[in-house]
């Protein structure tokens, strides 16, 4: 029996720890510089946090998130993964500890509050986006999301972080009495969740094309040979006619849809493509599978 790597599996939590620490300092300028000192509630447990602390000044925003994610902790625990659980456990109790201990040290920006709002969904993204890229979380929306969805399961976990997120910058407008914390709160958001989306799926990212021809053949060979991409053949029968065939099915970079399309175009007019975005594209030619 093959003896474990140890000091692969060493070599990856240090790499964890480290991008949960730059995550978790991200995280806290974005909240300590630029959203809580405005008056700016994004969505999930930071926004719900930064509104007690507006109403209760000595409640530290970052013991605040921890105590609140403690009851989606439990649930977690009971409902989703007791793995999944402990990876946000650390990075909860890690960035709230961060956010709390940097607080006296952060210069605080209250200039033009369209950067402040730029400027904090950048850091925030980045942030949870390394923390995301090597499976850690820091709870708050993502719990909530996934517990929804054992009631709504045909309702995407993303939808419904976006509408938990709407509904803390939703009260935020109240608490803060002001609409357009609520306006800034919408940007920071959009900018963080654009940057975590391009973190963690931005390089794996990819088009997947299916491709109806009666000159399969030619395209194959085609496509392996200018392309450098491999084709799948893939048994079909046709619903009107009933007839038999294979259909093509390629994975390609972004940058390769168009190359691929003048070439089948070349070789056959009359052929018939479906392109669809692909999220992420793993194995050899793209991001490795770890």
């Amino acid at each position: 029996m093959k003896r474990p790597d140890l000091s692969q599996d060493v070599k990856r939590i240090v790499i964890d720890v480290v991008y949960y620490v730059v995550g978790s300092l991200l995280y806290a300028v974005s909240v300590n510089c630029f959203s809580a000192p405005n008056d700016i509630a994004p969505g999930g447990l930071v926004g719900v946090a930064t509104m007690i602390h507006y109403a209760v000044p000595s409640a530290p925003i970052g013991l605040t998130i921890l105590i609140l994610n403690v009851p989606l902790l439990v649930a977690a625990w009971l409902c989703i993964s007791r793995t999944f659980t402990v990876r946000t456990m650390l990075c909860t109790v890690l960035s709230t500890v961060v956010i709390d201990t940097l607080t006296p040290f952060l210069p605080i920006y209250q200039g033009d509050m369209f950067l402040v709002s730029v400027m904090g969904g950048v850091f925030l993204g980045v942030g949870l986006g390394l923390i995301f890229l090597r499976g850690g979380s820091t709870g708050g929306t993502e719990i909530v999301a996934r517990l929804l969805e054992r009631r709504l399961p045909y309702v995407p976990v993303g939808r419904l972080m976006l509408m938990v997120d709407a509904v803390v910058i939703l009260a935020s407008a109240f608490v803060f009495e002001n609409i357009e914390s609520a306006m800034y709160a919408v940007v920071l958001t959009f900018v963080a969740s654009t940057l975590i989306d391009a973190l963690v799926y931005g390089g794996a990212g990819g088009k997947l094309v299916l491709i109806f021809s009666k000159r399969q053949e030619e395209i194959t060979a085609a496509v392996l040979q200018t392309i450098h991409r491999g084709i799948t053949k893939l048994r079909s029968r046709g619903g009107y006619t009933g007839e038999e065939s294979e259909v093509l099915l390629c994975a390609v970079r972004r940058t390769q849809l168009y190359p691929l399309r003048q070439l089948v175009a070349k070789i056959d007019p009359a052929a018939f493509m479906v392109i669809a975005s692909a999220e992420e594209v793993l194995g050899k030619g793209f991001r490795a599978i770890q």
